[in-house]
C-alpha cells in the first residue's frame, strides 16, 4: 500500500508542477509546436514498453478510426487548445480551469452513457459553476479580451478532455491502454505539427535551457511517467479513491505558480479553487447513495485518460 500511496503522491506532484513548466516553455517555444513535441516525447516510452512486453504495435483497421477520434479530442481539442490559451492565462488559474474536467464528464455521461446523477453530483456541479464565477469574475468586471479569450480556450480544452473520457468508455471496452495512448499521441503529434506549420510558421523559437528542460519534463514525466504510474495505481485500488488526488492538482498548480513565477493569488481564485475542488470530490467520490436524478444503467469509468 505504501508503493500505491507513493505513486499517487508522485503523480499529483508532477501534474501540479506541470503548469509552471508549460508556462516557462511556451515563452520560448511556439505553443502548438511545444504541444506536438511534448506528445512525441511522451509517445516514445509507450512504444518502447510495447516492444519490451512483445505486444503488437501495428494498429488494426477496426481501431484506427477510434484512435483518430481520440487523438482529435486529446491532442487538438485538449493539448493544442489548452497550450495556446495558456499564453494569456496564469499557470495556476489554468490548472484550476482545466480540472473542471470531471464536472463536464458528469454532465456528458448523464446524457451519453445514462449514468446516474446523484444529489451529491448535482451539488458538485453547482459548486463548480459558482467556483468558475469567482475565478472569472475579475475578468468579467475588468474586461481584458486576451485573458478572457485564453480562459475560454482553457475551459474548452477541459470540455474536450471530458469528451475524450466519455468516448473512451463508449468505444474502448477491452483495449490495450498503452497501445491506444501511444498511437493517439503519435497521431496528435502529426496533427499539431501540421497546425504549427499553418498557424505559427513565423513564430520565433529560442531553445533555451529552461524551455528544453520544461519540454522534456512535460514529455517524459507529465505524459509518459504519470501515465504508466497512474494506470498501475488504478489496478491496485478503487478508481474513485485514486481520483481524489485530482483535487490537489489545481491547488498545487496555484502554489507552484506563486512560488516560481510570482503569480498573484487573489481571494477570488482561492475561493473558486476550493469550490471547484469540492465539486470534483462530489462528482468523483463513490458515495453509497440511492438518490438519483435519473435511474438508468450506470456505466462506470475506471481508466479515464489523464494527461
Amino acid at each position: 500500500m505504501f508503493k500505491v500511496f507513493l505513486g499517487i503522491i508522485s503523480v499529483t506532484l508532477v501534474w501540479g508542477y506541470t503548469w509552471v513548466t508549460m508556462k516557462i516553455a511556451i515563452s520560448d517555444i511556439p505553443p502548438i509546436l511545444f504541444s506536438s513535441l511534448r506528445l512525441l516525447i511522451g509517445a516514445i516510452p509507450l512504444f518502447i514498453l510495447l516492444i519490451i512486453q512483445r505486444k503488437r504495435i501495428k494498429v488494426g483497421k477496426e481501431n484506427f478510426k477510434n484512435y483518430l477520434i481520440m487523438s482529435l479530442f486529446m491532442a487538438l481539442g485538449y493539448m493544442g487548445i489548452l497550450t495556446y490559451g495558456m499564453q494569456f492565462v496564469d499557470s495556476g488559474k489554468t490548472s484550476v480551469l482545466v480540472y473542471t474536467m470531471p464536472i463536464f464528464v458528469t454532465i456528458i455521461s448523464h446524457f451519453k452513457l445514462n449514468e446516474k446523477v446523484t444529489i451529491y453530483k448535482m451539488v458538485g456541479l453547482i459548486f463548480g459553476l459558482v467556483g468558475l464565477l469567482f475565478i472569472l469574475g475579475t475578468e468579467i468586471i475588468n474586461f481584458d479580451p486576451k485573458v478572457v479569450f485564453g480562459e475560454l480556450l482553457v475551459l474548452f480544452s477541459a470540455l474536450s478532455w471530458a469528451s475524450a473520457n466519455v468516448f473512451s468508455k463508449l468505444k474502448f471496452k477491452n483495449i490495450d491502454i498503452i497501445h491506444m495512448n501511444g498511437w493517439q499521441l503519435i497521431m496528435g503529434t502529426i496533427f499539431l505539427f501540421i497546425f504549427y506549420l499553418i498557424l505559427e510558421p513565423n513564430h520565433s523559437i529560442e531553445w533555451s535551457n529552461a524551455a528544453v528542460l520544461s519540454l522534456l519534463f512535460n514529455g517524459l514525466f507529465s505524459t509518459a511517467f504519470t501515465f504508466v504510474v497512474w494506470f498501475w495505481v488504478l489496478n491496485k485500488i478503487d478508481a474513485s479513491k485514486a481520483s481524489m488526488a485530482l483535487m490537489f492538482v489545481p491547488i498545487l498548480g496555484i502554489i507552484f505558480g506563486w512560488l516560481q513565477l510570482g503569480e498573484i493569488i487573489t481571494v477570488g481564485i482561492i475561493i473558486g479553487a476550493l469550490l471547484i475542488c469540492a465539486g470534483i470530490f462530489l462528482n468523483m467520490y463513490n458515495f453509497k447513495s440511492t438518490a438519483t436524478i435519473k435511474k438508468q444503467g450506470d456505466v462506470s469509468c475506471e481508466k479515464c485518460i489523464m494527461d
